[in-house]
């Protein structure tokens, strides 16, 4: 018997055609008949259920009735014309309304004839549902009328089109219809009998046709499965292949300037897990290998002293280094970060940024090139075609999710040989994340905070309660202490209505007015040289009170700033609040967060501020994070959303699935790296399909 060509143009489909198929590939990238057998339903609803009319209460949830139509009127004038008809059963009518498609919806129903109609109720001066789906019970065997109906997403072009969810549900029906032999295994037969797997086809009909929820679980969990392991695949064979391939600088010596910085200039012992990465990475030099690592820590757990101890095993080997940072304040605060830990040791220091003057940038790119400078630190500017080194050996990139894919690629080819690459995150990645989006990368976690250091107490205020919250600010800065207060927007948004900087730097001056108080404000749109005359003042301890937008999420460390109080909180992520939270809690002295919002929150909003009041470990709110936004793109250059791969999968809550599907794709490379097994082609050829089309950005972190 002949098998179904899955490579066939979609547009030979019964019920697709040329202009349908245009819409398929454009809208949902679906251009053969293996494209909508992959594509699958983002839900269920369950059709099991037979409600009457009387039994509607709600419009939060579509309902399936049995009755007959009756008593079609139109209304409206011509180009609000719409169509309108009773709907009856043993208990009771509702309305049913058509806004398009009216002279064919009048024409293809039977008055007093009996039909299943499905829809969401609305209630204007009684019940009622607009463009309900209609099926004659007689058909519904034929229509694959499933007690679990599958949901396919669409958008306003499909559906202008004529493609909305059941359209493609009946796309689906014309292609299994075709189906009559089994689809070729994409997995070998011991890794589908260890792991319990369903058979492919069985697995797909399933997702499109469940049977029931147990069915429908055990195909989920193969496609699941099969998904993330060939990702899995993908990355650990990425990270074979640069192991045996790549070629890095040998740092083969801890010298005089490691051990003189170490012995004489530590400001503090470091901790048990700073000694821990400094070895991990310490390793990494010594292999010959190419060092790709990524350093987690949360805010303030001291990944800058650890990337300098880094950059002095560099400059002990003869070799030169840099760190590239995101904004210009954050590159700021590392170099008089480095600069005075280094105090008065031969180590020569740059910092190189968008403001930096012609006349300094040109002895920088003289001193690279002669070697005569050791440590670079800059933003973007570090990647400029005129940057050269003359022997770059480690290059350290924070916060790496601010960076561009493709521009930290650029950094990557600065020499012949690639420098050993440190990325540093203040974000803690779920593990489940890190294993998909670092997976090719070796992770070190500095879990460990700086002796003395006390949480940060986070407490939530309504707009209404904001005399109480300036109270409690003149109360610490009675005892000594400065505040932050943070708002999401420069100026008044016509759009948004959010607290904006202008109008709160003025509350603030006249809720505390000098000469007692003294208030600064930092934002982007400041010069470079009013931004830091600003953040100098409050740094010194001369304001009492910094206004400022996110630009002091990363890169501001005062000690003495112990409160921060965030305007309109609900308008920020868990992410950037968290970040902008670790700017207080720095020294020994208790620190608070105090988080404003309106009384109207939505529920997304609420969780994230509940979240933030009840804890404090960067882990916990990174998988919360996850749950809410999405993982990012992991294989590509899309940095938030959904995954533009995963079909089916879940990074946020597949983690069993992920570790599964992990563990058989190291099993199988660990017997047969190169794929090269006969038993394996369709596993390669597989593989091969589904990254073609993928730029491996893996090596640059």
């Amino acid at each position: 018997m002949e098998r179904l060509q899955l490579d066939t143009d979609i547009k030979f489909l019964s019920g697709v055609g040329t202009a349908k198929a245009e819409s398929l590939s454009k809208e949902l990238n679906i251009n053969t008949f293996e494209d909508l057998v992959y594509y699958f339903p983002y839900k269920y609803i369950d059709r099991s259920r037979f409600y009457t009319t009387a039994e509607i209460h709600s419009d939060e949830v579509a309902v399936q009735l049995k009755g007959v139509i009756s008593n079609f009127r139109k209304q409206g004038a011509k180009y609000k014309e719409h169509l309108n008809a009773w709907f009856s059963d043993s208990t009771g009518r509702i309305e049913l309304v058509w806004f398009k498609s009216i002279d064919w919806i009048q024409k293809s129903i039977v008055p007093g004839k009996e039909y299943i109609i499905f829809g969401k109720p609305s209630f204007y001066q009684g019940w009622s549902i607009a463009h309900p789906e209609i099926i004659d019970p007689l058909k519904a065997e034929k229509n694959l009328l499933t007690p679990l109906f599958p949901q396919y997403s669409t958008n306003e072009t499909l559906k202008n089109s004529k493609l909305n969810s059941r359209a493609i549900q009946t796309l689906q029906q014309n292609l299994w219809s075709k189906v009559t032999s089994p689809f070729p295994e994409t997995l070998p037969q011991y890794i589908i009998q260890k792991y319990n797997l369903m058979p492919l086809t069985d697995a797909l009909r399933n997702i499109h046709f469940p049977k029931d929820e147990e069915t429908l679980a055990k195909a989920r969990f193969r496609l699941k499965f099969e998904e993330l392991f060939y990702i899995q695949l993908n990355i650990l064979s990425i990270k074979a292949d640069k192991n045996q391939k790549s070629i890095g600088f040998v740092f083969n010596k801890v010298g005089d300037i490691f051990n003189t910085f170490y012995n004489n200039h530590l400001p503090f012992s470091l901790t048990n897990a700073q000694k821990r990465v400094i070895k991990e990475i310490r390793a990494d030099f010594l292999t010959g290998r190419q060092c790709n690592r990524l350093l987690q820590g949360d805010v303030g757990s001291g990944k800058t002293l650890v990337a300098l101890l880094s950059m002095l095993i560099a400059l002990d080997n003869g070799f030169q280094a840099c760190l590239m940072a995101p904004t210009e304040i954050l590159a700021t605060q590392h170099y008089a970060t480095i600069v005075e830990l280094l105090g008065d040791m031969p180590v020569n220091v740059a910092l190189l940024t968008g403001s930096t003057s012609a006349k300094n940038r040109r002895a920088i790119h003289e001193h690279l090139q002669d070697g005569s400078l050791n440590i670079l630190i800059g933003t973007h500017a570090l990647i400029e075609d005129d940057v050269k080194f003359k022997n770059l050996g480690l290059a350290i990139i924070d916060e790496q999710h601010r960076f561009g894919v493709a521009q930290r690629a650029k950094l990557y080819k600065k020499n012949i040989t690639p420098p050993h690459i440190i990325v540093m995150t203040a974000t803690p990645i779920p593990r489940t994340l890190s294993m998909t989006l670092y997976g090719d990368l070796d992770v070190s976690i500095i879990d460990e905070m700086p002796p003395g250091r006390k949480p940060v107490k986070t407490m939530h205020s309504f707009d209404s309660k904001r005399l109480m919250v300036f109270k409690f600010m003149r109360d610490r800065i009675a005892e000594g202490h400065q505040i932050y207060v943070v708002y999401p927007l420069i100026e008044e948004s016509k759009n948004l209505d959010y607290k904006d900087l202008t109008d709160g730097y003025e509350s603030i001056c006249r809720a505390f007015p000098p000469p007692q108080y003294a208030v600064s404000v930092v934002h982007g749109r400041m010069k470079p040289e009013e931004k830091d005359k600003a953040m100098q003042l409050f740094v010194k301890g001369i304001t009492h009170i910094m206004v400022a937008t996110t630009v002091i999420e990363v890169g501001v460390n005062v000690p003495n700033a112990t409160t921060m109080v965030i305007e309109s909180a609900e308008k920020f992520g868990l992410s950037a609040l968290h970040q902008l939270r670790g700017r207080v809690g720095r020294g020994g002295d208790q620190s608070y967060c105090i988080l404003m919002t309106d009384y109207k929150l939505s529920a997304d909003a609420k969780k994230r501020i509940d979240i933030m009041c009840k804890t404090t470990d960067g882990f916990v709110i990174s998988e919360e994070d996850l749950k809410m936004r999405g993982p990012g793109d992991m294989d590509g250059t899309q940095q938030s959303g959904t995954p533009m791969q995963l079909r089916i999968a879940d990074l946020a809550r597949d983690g069993q699935i992920l570790m599964a599907a992990r563990n058989a794709a190291s099993d199988l490379l660990s017997i047969d790296p190169q794929l090269a097994d006969p038993k394996h082609f369709m596993i390669k050829t597989r593989q091969n399909k589904i990254f073609s089309k993928e730029q491996n950005w893996s090596r640059i972190s």
